[in-house]
């Protein structure tokens, strides 16, 4: 099972929104995706942030409340992401995924986003690769 890579599970788009957007634009991509947290990206396509729905609440009341213009990315997003190569394996992932926050990992190739892996494509790659379970779905 330690063979099976981030790569085979991996969400090839990423839903990636640009440093310069606002928290209207990552609320309306993180709505149509179903994801609960986008990376954030530079116009070299280099991950610089990550931003979840949690980063977006407070700052959508405080805008609904005081009729504020959203704020941009830049003031919600974190800047300490954890990112994974496409060439990480899948149980390395869950381990670490049992003691980090993180539910979703941007993968980085050559300094570039290439995709996302999120706790549900961790749950299928263990459960799609392990003979001995018993259970089937």
């Amino acid at each position: 099972m330690h063979s099976i890579l981030v790569k085979d599970y991996m969400q090839a788009e990423s839903h990636a929104i640009s440093v310069n957007a606002n928290t209207s634009d990552v609320v309306e991509r993180l709505l149509k995706s179903g994801l609960t947290g986008i990376p954030v990206i530079d116009e070299k396509e280099a991950v610089v942030g990550f931003v979840s729905e949690q980063d977006c609440i407070k700052e959508l009341l405080n805008g609904a409340f005081f009729c504020d213009e959203p704020p941009g990315v830049r003031t919600v997003m974190a800047t300490d992401v954890l990112t994974v190569t496409p060439t990480t394996s899948i149980v390395e992932l869950a381990q670490t995924m049992m003691s980090q926050k993180p539910k979703n990992y941007p993968v980085v190739s050559d300094g570039k986003l290439v995709g996302l892996i999120t706790r549900r494509h961790i749950l299928k790659a263990l459960i799609e690769n392990d003979e001995d379970c018993y259970l089937h779905f």
